[in-house]
């Protein structure tokens, strides 16, 4: 392998998050040509408190790291120290892409080869089903000094890695170091930089085809890496084959996290039509089923439109389908399995009105058709079983301001009505422009509602609302 050096590195952090936590501790181990290994190690300030049970985990304190160089003033010798050299780290994506962050926040700029210690665990040990650190110690008879502190933990890669020079032939373990540092071919109609600029932060890319058509949309926490993944030189999926062989451009827009990164694409999968985006792209006549009861009428669940009903303003709304075909072969299946009567609840009619429906015979219906069951219990059946597709009614009146925070004490402020994505607004000077230039009605959107909804149930999001920033202007 032809790499001036080789760096067994291992981090200790505050979390698991590389764009929001921070580094503790580096420890490192660099191997020249000859097999020279010199061992380096730093605790790290990282400004912010370190949660309980990391403390706990690594044994790495608040005290310890008070006085200990922060990571803008280590930069610069390790930048230097890691340049040319091979990155091998256990779990090597959360190492990397932590330096990586780490670099960007104090305007450096860090690439490198990447091996992963557990891939060549996993392709050299294939029928071996657990490959942590402590796996490795055990299987391989490692020499422990102390985990879950950064040099000891480098110093246990490099043994590791010594173990295989030792024990693995080496035309079995060059070929699979080789295979996992394959880098990605690169599309043939791009300039040879046009990844270079990626940035490896939450957001959403856009592919383009020749006479810029829109090909793809898609997103992800680690723009860089997602992207990347969709030029692997095998090609194991054959839409980023076709993908490949049609890009001619990449344009990205970074976003705060992964809520706005979700938003956003889901707005430009409608608005661009990007033909390989079928599945968001595919949402139809949109359509639930609505029940109500009219002074003591229980009448059958009514299918409503998304452009004829307000979805988010009552509790009387079940399902969001697709296509009429699918609403009601759902509300079918609810009824076999609760026993409803499907004449009752209209997908059925009969030729006399005091004959008892085809399910009563069948044994599928409790008998509401002929007086048998209270109208009543019937419906309280039929929402019980509808009950598991309700949507949820919008919790607040008129539009509001969701703020995700992301790194660096960035934030930003999504503005929703009713479950509609009205857009981000950055900085808030911007929102009157958004919500003049929103329309009255906005479109409800299943994947929009699926994804707040689902922020908003995790406490994922602050909620502000547009009297509190009328107050703040107005101050």
């Amino acid at each position: 392998m032809d790499f001036e050096k080789l760096i067994f590195i291992y981090l200790e952090t505050t979390g698991a998050n590389p764009t929001i936590d921070r580094i503790t501790e580096i420890g490192l181990v660099e191997v020249d040509r000859r097999g020279n290994a010199t061992h380096w190690s730093s605790l790290v300030n990282p400004s912010v408190s370190i949660p309980a049970f990391i403390q706990s985990l690594t044994g790495i304190s608040n005290e310890m790291v008070r006085t200990a160089p922060s990571f803008a003033q280590l930069a610069a010798a390790l930048h230097e120290r890691l340049e040319g050299t091979l990155f091998i780290a256990h779990n090597a994506r959360f190492d990397y892409g932590f330096l990586r962050n780490a670099f960007s926040e104090v305007g450096y700029s860090f690439r490198s080869e990447v091996l992963c210690t557990v891939k060549l665990s996993r392709a050299l040990f294939p029928n071996e089903s657990r490959h942590s650190l402590d796996a490795l110690i055990s299987r391989h008879q490692l020499k422990a000094d102390a985990r879950h502190r950064a040099l000891a933990d480098a110093d246990l890669i490099w043994q590791f890695w010594q173990t295989l020079e030792q024990q693995v032939p080496q035309d079995v373990l060059i070929p699979a170091v080789k295979t996992l540092l394959q880098r990605p071919s690169l599309p043939s109609h791009l300039p040879s930089d046009a990844l270079d600029r990626l940035p490896d932060t939450p957001g959403v890319y856009l592919f383009y085809g020749e006479n810029d058509l829109p090909l793809y949309v898609g997103k992800s926490v680690h723009l860089r890496q997602r992207v990347m993944s969709h030029f692997s030189a095998d090609h194991k999926l054959y839409k980023d084959m076709r993908l490949a062989q049609q890009l001619h451009r990449i344009e990205w827009r970074e976003t705060v996290g992964e809520i706005g990164a979700l938003l956003l694409e889901a707005q430009l999968v409608k608005s661009l039509q990007h033909i390989h985006n079928r599945k968001l792209r595919r949402q139809g006549s949109l359509c639930a089923w609505r029940a109500k009861v009219d002074a003591g009428v229980y009448a059958p669940p009514e299918l409503s439109n998304a452009s004829d009903a307000d979805f988010g303003r009552t509790d009387t709304v079940y399902g969001l389908f697709s296509s009429k075909r699918k609403a009601e072969s759902t509300l079918r299946e609810l009824a076999e399995h609760h026993q409803l009567c499907l004449v009752q609840i209209g997908l059925e009619g009969r030729a006399q009105s005091n004959k008892p429906c085809f399910g009563w015979q069948l044994q599928r219906c409790k008998g509401v058709c002929i007086g048998k069951e209270p109208e009543a219990l019937h419906h309280a059946r039929l929402l019980t079983a509808l009950s598991g597709l309700r949507v949820k009614t919008w919790p607040f009146e008129g539009a509001v301001g969701l703020i995700e925070k992301g790194a660096q004490g960035k934030s930003a402020v999504h503005w929703v009505n009713n479950w509609c994505y009205l857009g981000t607004a950055e900085p808030e000077e911007a929102l009157q422009d958004l919500i003049e230039n929103s329309p009255a009605r906005p479109v409800f959107d299943m994947e929009t509602y699926k994804i707040l909804s689902k922020a908003l149930m995790k406490q994922h999001l602050t909620v502000r609302t547009l009297s509190e920033v009328t107050m703040e202007n107005s101050s």
